[in-house]
């Protein structure tokens, strides 16, 4: 894993001072060109390393400069493994690395640390389901990610036709037990769904990657773009204050509050794509919700009621 050879380098670099990147590679067990990688990865994450060329040269931490965890503060000791432990515990890599920054920590910290790291458990599996396991496919991508090559796709379009495209990987998102890739293309930044990649290569080809580029606000902005095209048909519906919680926990943010009518119940604006879904949304919601508007939703309702109507009356 990457990650453990990047830590490894630090600790080498602060014992010895100095490093190549032919003695990192023969540490490693890496070649030269994955060490050199290795060590300008540090330095264009931040980290103040900086190469010495020339006989006698090599890769130094500015001003002898340490980075071991000792600015850490105890409650940010303890806030990040309290939100990277429970993610351990089906990574073997992870685990490893919890325990490397656990040793890396002051001695004051650690007991708390390893506390926190094993004070939460996540169980990504619905009650009556089996745990999900990681497509194969993401753990691909994240490393092209990381290491910034290109990636060639096979998708499958919603009418299952394929094309094949070469893009710059951007980052990786799980929503909902579906991931999606986000990469840019030369017609822009695109999101694909992870399970309509028929193959995926990672090639030699270096990624371009926007310096400005941050994958939670591209996220954010992907987000607000599906909800506007799911909101697409409004509803007017009023319901009691009683109810009301239960309906915004429903929708989210397909539901607007607009405030409270003469008889005591609130006026609601409810969205979704079509009349036909937001029918099918609110019809198991019986007289605890009247619909005002528009009347293409309450046909919707009238149909749907009078198919059960059919279907189950003795």
């Amino acid at each position: 894993m990457r990650a453990d050879r990047l830590v490894a380098i630090l600790l080498m670099m602060q014992t010895r001072g100095r490093v190549t990147a032919a003695e990192v590679a023969g540490e490693l067990e890496t070649s030269v060109a994955t060490a050199r990688r290795d060590l300008e990865a540090l330095s264009a994450a931040g980290v103040p390393v900086y190469p010495q060329p020339g006989r006698g040269g090599g890769w130094s931490l500015v001003g002898g400069a340490r980075t071991d965890l000792t600015g850490l503060t105890a409650g940010e000791a303890r806030a990040l493994f309290l939100l990277a432990g429970p993610s351990a515990g089906s990574v073997p890599e992870a685990k490893s690395a919890l325990r490397k920054l656990v040793r890396a920590l002051p001695q004051t910290f650690r007991t708390d640390a390893a506390a926190a790291a094993d004070a939460v458990v996540i169980d990504p599996a619905r009650w009556g389901a089996t745990n999900r396991e990681l497509p194969p496919v993401v753990a691909l991508l994240q490393r092209a990610v990381v290491q910034r090559n290109k990636v060639r796709l096979r998708y499958a379009s919603k009418g299952g036709e394929h094309t094949e495209r070469l893009v710059d990987p951007l980052g990786l998102v799980d929503k909902d037990a579906i991931w999606y890739f986000l990469a840019g293309t030369d017609r822009g930044q695109r999101t694909f769904r992870v399970d309509r990649i028929a193959e995926a290569i990672v090639t030699d080809e270096t990624a371009h990657r926007p310096a400005d580029f941050n994958l939670a606000t591209a996220w954010d902005a992907v987000v607000d773009e599906m909800e506007q095209r799911r909101a697409t048909t409004a509803a007017t519906v009023l319901i009691s204050e009683r109810l009301l919680p239960i309906l915004r926990n429903q929708q989210g943010r397909h539901c607007v509050v607009d405030g409270p009518i003469a008889d005591g119940r609130i006026r609601v604006q409810v969205t979704a794509p079509t009349a036909w879904m937001l029918a099918q949304q609110l019809a198991g919601w019986g007289a605890d919700i009247e619909v005002v508007e528009p009347e293409s939703v309450r046909a919707e309702l009238a149909r749907i009621g009078a198919e059960l109507v059919t279907a189950y009356q003795p």
